[in-house]
């Protein structure tokens, strides 16, 4: 072992352990959490299909998988319950969906399209070939959020409105439903920081105008029409190159897509990106996006309090 090794594995690594378990509450809030967390995965078997009036059914982007089925469950039936609307929700498996995860978010949405790996797979062979498209075809094997930008896009039109599954409505959310009845420009959240993992000169440079700050892609729309491909494998190449790989390569590229443009912006105070107390107790905003240090509230109280009565 050489002493760069001992490090990380005697020092490094633990201390690490400890920050991480400091932020989540300690040991103690972890078990809380994770019982929490059990609890509610439990639950998305028994939730009742969400009862909805006559219309259009609202067409929802979603990845998922085994690890996060029932937070997709539960994203979906907040918006639902909330919005009284039929949903036609697109799911993207991220290879791990088997047919036991799959069948109670069918149950819950009998409208939903699920799409298999195979499916993107021969799409992206296709159209995103990775002699062409190098930089994108890696990370899409190794970086499952670019997923969220190339499963729904490729090789489609129109606009699509992409949320993660850690998400839930506590109240109707009239700024997501007036953009997907009418939608002319891009969407995006507001984070709690500036997270793109790039240096902004870079990516202002490759985005030909300014990037904003604060953007968050927990809720994304684009226009699956307007994205270039070649354009969005050289910001790829060109970032990793420059500044190596980042958790945020994804945000960035969006952020950098809709540099310059007119957005519709999530209202911070109703659309909160990680929530704290007291808001991360009280609930108020119409949605919270459970990232981070968030995820205490979330598994341990906050998706109870969506429950009917008649299973809380």
């Amino acid at each position: 072992m050489t002493p760069g090794q001992f490090l990380l594995k005697f020092y490094h690594t633990p201390i690490s352990r400890i920050r991480d378990s400091l932020r989540n509450g300690g040991p103690w809030q972890e078990h809380r959490t994770e019982h929490g967390r059990a609890g509610m995965e439990s639950a998305a078997l028994t939730l009742p299909v969400p009862p909805a009036a006559p219309g259009r059914p609202l067409e929802l982007h979603l990845l998922t998988g085994r690890r996060f089925w029932y937070q997709t469950a539960f994203c979906l039936w907040t918006f639902a319950r909330h919005t009284n609307r039929p949903l036609a929700p697109v799911i993207y498996d991220d290879g791990t969906l088997s047919a036991d995860f799959r069948a109670p978010l069918a149950r819950l949405f009998p409208a939903a399209r699920f799409v298999a790996r195979d499916e993107t797979q021969a799409r992206l062979d296709r159209l995103l070939p990775a002699a062409r498209f190098p930089a994108l075809r890696e990370r899409w094997l190794n970086y499952p959020n670019i997923r969220k930008l190339t499963d729904p896009h490729l090789g489609s039109a129109g606009w699509k409105l992409v949320l993660d599954s850690d998400l839930l409505f506590f109240r109707r959310p009239d700024f997501l439903l007036q953009w997907l009845d009418a939608p002319a420009k891009p969407l995006h959240a507001v984070d709690c920081e500036t997270s793109y993992g790039y240096s902004r000169p870079l990516m202002n440079q490759l985005a030909g105008a300014p990037v904003s700050d604060l953007v968050n892609v927990g809720l994304t729309g684009l226009n699956s029409s307007e994205l270039d491909w070649d354009r969005l494998e050289h910001w790829c190449q060109t970032l990793i190159a420059r500044e190596q790989t980042s958790y945020y390569l994804e945000q960035a590229l969006i952020a950098m897509l809709v540099a310059g443009r007119s957005c519709a912006v999530a209202p911070v105070a109703d659309y909160v990106t990680l929530p704290r107390p007291p808001e991360a107790n009280e609930c108020r905003a119409v949605m919270h996006h459970y990232v981070a240090g968030s995820k205490r509230w979330y598994f341990q109280t906050n998706w109870t309090r969506c429950l009917p009565p008649s299973h809380e």
